[in-house]
This record gives C-alpha cells, structure tokens and sequence, in this order.
C-alpha cells in the first residue's frame, strides 16, 4: 500500500523510482547531459515562398520542403515537384502526380500539395489539414479523412463549432476531390 508518498517498506515511493529510472537507462544524469552536450546540434532548413511555389513549409518533425508545378504539368494530368529535407536532414525531391493522391492514404506532402492544387481556404491560417500532421516524417501515410473526422469530433467535444464548421469544409474539399475522380 502507497499511502502519502511512502512505500511499502517505509521509504518514500519516489526513491525507489529513481534508482530504477537510473538503472534502467544505465548511466548516471551526469553521464546522459554529457552525452547530450556532445550532440551535434539541430539545424533547420527554411524555404522562403516564391512566386512560382504552391507551398512552403514543414512540420514539427523537421521536415521541410516546397512545392511547384513540374514543367510537363498538364491540366489533365497536373504534376507537382516536392523538394527539401526530411525528419532527419536528408535531401529529398519527389514527382506527384495530383489526380494519383488517394487522401485515405497519403503523405503529408501528398497532401500540402494536394491542398495547394485545390487552393483549399486556410482559414487564415497555416494548414487546412488536421493537427496531428505535424508529427508526420516524409514516408509516413495516413487515412486523412479519418483524421478530418476525428478532429471534427474533438473539436464538436469541446464546444468549438467554428472549427467543426471549419474541418467539415476542408473535408468536402477532399471528399469532392475524391468523387472527381
């Protein structure tokens, strides 16, 4: 029994927490800070927007890219580059091919570009695409409507019927873009 911060022994709970916590990583705090402070250090790459981009940006992870039509873009066939860098600072360039993107299964750059070629309303802000994108690496796939939906259903708990109203637009945008096809 754990009554008032004691174990069961007699000694405080948090003391045995600690040794374990120690024990299971294997290293002291002073052996884990210095091997942080041998780390190399994190650096971002940020793509300024220009004229001929449909979008620049990137996500928690540190990914970052930008997106511009492919020069054989057709209207029947509309064609995006993607180039930047992944989670993990490697150079990327990838070719998509808008009418192939399936938003029940899609990268987040799928679907940035996606969002661009539509020019999907922002709502002022960064993204219509739901919150949880921001923890989405480069090859990652997700069924986005299943995340609209969810969104939609968080935000319907928390009382907040502008962005219900707001996530239920952007998802006609996808659903509309789907039975296009």
């Amino acid at each position: 029994m754990n009554i008032n911060g004691m174990g069961t022994t007699g000694y405080p709970a948090w003391q045995g927490a600690r040794r374990t916590r120690q024990n299971a990583a294997g290293k002291s705090f002073a052996a884990q800070m210095n091997n942080v402070a041998g780390a190399k250090p994190h650096t971002s790459i940020v793509y300024m927007k220009t004229d001929d981009m449909l979008y620049s940006g990137g996500n928690g992870t540190g990914l970052s890219f930008y997106i511009k039509y492919a020069e054989s873009s057709t209207e029947d066939d509309p064609t995006v580059i993607a180039k930047g860098v992944d989670e993990n600072g490697n150079e990327f360039e990838q070719t998509i091919h808008i009418n192939k993107i399936n938003p029940k299964c899609a990268t987040v750059v799928e679907m940035r570009a996606l969002e661009a070629h539509l020019s999907v309303d922002k709502n002022g802000g960064l993204s219509s695409l739901p919150p949880e994108t921001g923890e989405m690496g480069l090859h990652d796939r997700a069924d986005f409507m299943d995340m609209f939906q969810k969104q939609i259903s968080d935000m319907r708990l928390l009382g907040q019927q502008k962005l219900v109203a707001y996530y239920q637009y952007s998802m006609q945008a996808y659903w509309d873009f789907m039975n296009r096809k």
